[in-house]
């Protein structure tokens, strides 16, 4: 019996080295598809960088863009400002040399009933209306010199 009981105890010897074999293949492969598996995630954490690297740059440059573009208008809007006020002060004065004109206009529409004596006093608007009238017969004059009738 003792010789039975050493091949029983050999065969299942056998038997755990033939299941210990069978899992460290087991183990190895799992091991080769883990290792592969790590080099194609070393390759993505490298593109993964590479691509943050970038878009780090990128950023930066659109920063620099940005900031660019806002010095530039803001002067654009100080002088659009200037322009504006200068503007507003060009139609204001407009307006006042056409209030101007339309009562010396209006003077001039209106004639005098008597001549003023030579030793009275001339009021600005006798003397806005006689210089229209002068200015509007220097006109006509040249207009009919150079041949174009008025």
């Amino acid at each position: 019996m003792s010789h039975g009981f050493g091949i029983i105890i050999e065969g299942v010897v056998s038997v755990l080295l033939l299941l210990t074999i069978s899992y460290c293949m087991l183990l190895n492969s799992r091991l080769k598809r883990f290792r592969a598996d790590e080099q194609s995630l070393k390759a993505t954490i490298s593109e993964l960088i590479t691509a943050t690297e970038i878009a780090e740059r990128a950023i930066a440059g659109l920063k620099l863009t940005v900031r660019e573009c806002d010095k530039n208008l803001g002067e654009r809007l100080r002088t659009a400002e200037r322009f504006s006020a200068d503007i507003a002060l060009q139609i204001s004065a407009g307006e006042k040399v056409v209030q101007r004109l339309s009562r010396i206009a209006v003077a001039a529409r209106v004639e005098p009933e008597a001549p003023a004596p030579a030793s009275a006093p001339v009021s600005e608007t006798q003397s806005m209306v006689a210089a229209a009238q002068a200015f509007a017969e220097r006109a006509r004059t040249r207009t009919r010199v150079n041949g174009i009738a008025a």
